[in-house]
């Protein structure tokens, strides 16, 4: 989902969400934390004028098993 937000010149990802919030409540029940052009930030970090705020969930898969996973089923197919 894409918002495109009218902020003060100085706000903070705090201010950002809290916009978010109030328009749409239920696009942040799963954030675990935000991001600015793939770059973590703080909720008290200043936003910049063009700048993407990213709401970033929870991973749903380890990375680390889901590319286990990925190479055992390559494997099997390889060995028919």
């Amino acid at each position: 989902m894409d918002w495109t937000l009218s902020l003060d010149a100085q706000a903070t990802v705090a201010e950002a969400v809290a916009t978010i919030r109030a328009s749409c409540p239920e696009a942040l029940e799963a954030v675990v934390g935000y991001a600015v052009f793939g770059l973590r930030v703080q909720p008290s970090t200043e936003l910049h004028d063009g700048d993407r705020l990213e709401l970033l969930e929870a991973l749903k898969a380890d990375p680390k098993d889901a590319r286990r996973r990925r190479a055992a089923a390559s494997r099997e197919g390889r060995d028919r």
